[in-house]
């Protein structure tokens, strides 16, 4: 039993730590949040004192994220276990020692019952994003862990938390805070591609669209297809390399556009049915003058909170009206949301007002969202948060 203080619910609040939600919203405390510090550990209790969970405080709206139902420690065996039971699982989902893929997820936050914690493993290097500054005191842990249970399997660790806790904690910087990376180029599904973590967003590649990339493929031989928001180019190499007659990518960073230039290559340096370009997306349909086979419409977060959600479904709506303008007769849209406060039906209802409004027929064929290594606990549904349709536009 630990000796952590104890934090009480007012009545009748408990109820969804009873369901092991992960989260404690502030108002359904007794005391004020910021009489704890930022980051400590604290038991949560219901009115009566009876132990709930363990977690750490945050100053905000959620005010207790969950690390524990166990009445535990949050010490260096419990992160030993809990980096233990994630790397188990990306073993029996097949990522581990495997020829084709050694780039994934290994800590998926609430997924993995460590919310505000993000790994990415990439051929030996993990790169650790902590969105919280209550996660982020835990770091020396959780390097100790990773060197412990990945042992031979790991190179390096790349702290990376500097910009997803936009200044929350002072002094923090993305650094390497273990071993020397040995490379930078991964597989996945057999495909090389160059990764680009101190510069690149989030942790320098978007794992979750593994299994939407193969699916885009599949349907790739022979199409000309435009991959918009294309960062550094997971769809284009998947269609290039799947016989697209022709791949057009566009993307608004630079940077990305010649990360994008060198996994081209990388996969096949003789083709050249391909061109890539550094331009807004919207600005770019402005000067579109021709229709696709494909096209891919795959933007970042539009709503990063509940209050921005609705400029962020006016976003996507005029976003899909552009693109649908550009897919030919009998063509395909494939079209993402990955913004955590716009749920499926939202985003569904949302594509349908687009179609509305581009008076085509068009039919749903299949509905998308993360792989296996971004798992969702299924009690915090609000982590499915990639939500995608393709959509068959005649």
């Amino acid at each position: 039993m630990n000796s952590y203080k104890t934090l009480k619910l007012k009545n009748g609040k408990e109820k969804s730590l009873q369901r092991f939600h992960p989260w404690v919203f502030s108002g359904a405390l007794v005391q004020d949040i910021k009489q704890f510090e930022e980051g400590e550990i604290l038991n949560i209790a219901d009115v009566n004192g009876n132990y709930l969970a363990t977690g750490y405080a945050q100053h905000g709206s959620i005010a207790v994220r969950v690390l524990s139902f166990l009445n535990e420690d949050i010490d260096t065996q419990f992160w030993i276990n809990a980096i233990a039971r994630s790397w188990q699982t990306r073993i029996d989902l097949g990522f581990v020692n495997n020829e084709k893929t050694n780039c994934f997820r290994l800590v998926h936050g609430e997924g993995d019952n460590l919310p505000g914690l993000i790994i990415d493993y990439y051929s030996g290097t993990c790169v650790v994003q902590c969105h919280t500054s209550g996660m982020h005191a835990q770091l020396s842990l959780i390097i100790e862990a990773l060197v412990s249970v990945l042992e031979k399997h790991l190179d390096a660790i790349y702290d990376k938390s500097n910009e997803s806790l936009h200044g929350a904690v002072a002094g923090v910087q993305n650094q390497l805070v273990y071993g020397e990376v040995k490379q930078k180029m991964v597989k996945e599904n057999g495909y090389l591609f160059n990764i680009d973590w101190e510069k690149g967003q989030k942790t320098g590649f978007f794992l979750d669209q593994r299994d939407n990339r193969s699916l885009l493929g599949h349907y790739a031989k022979g199409k000309s297809v435009l991959n918009t928001f294309a960062y550094t180019g997971g769809f284009s190499v998947y269609a290039l390399m799947n016989n697209a007659l022709q791949v057009d990518s566009v993307d608004v960073s630079k940077n990305a556009i010649e990360v994008l230039n060198q996994n081209m290559v990388l996969n096949n340096p003789k083709v050249s049915n391909y061109e890539n370009l550094a331009a807004d997306t919207f600005n770019y349909f402005k000067t579109l003058e021709k229709e696709y086979d494909i096209l891919i419409l795959d933007p970042p977060a539009f709503a990063k909170n509940i209050s921005a959600r609705h400029n962020a479904l006016m976003g996507y709506k005029r976003l899909n009206m552009e693109g649908l303008k550009y897919v030919k007769k009998g063509g395909l849209l494939f079209t993402f949301s990955c913004s955590q406060v716009v749920d499926n039906h939202t985003f569904n209802q949302t594509i349908m007002s687009a179609a509305i409004e581009s008076k085509r027929n068009i039919k749903i064929i299949h509905r998308l969202t993360q792989g296996a290594d971004h798992p969702v606990n299924i009690y915090h549904p609000e982590g499915e948060y990639l939500k995608g349709l393709v959509l068959k536009v005649d």
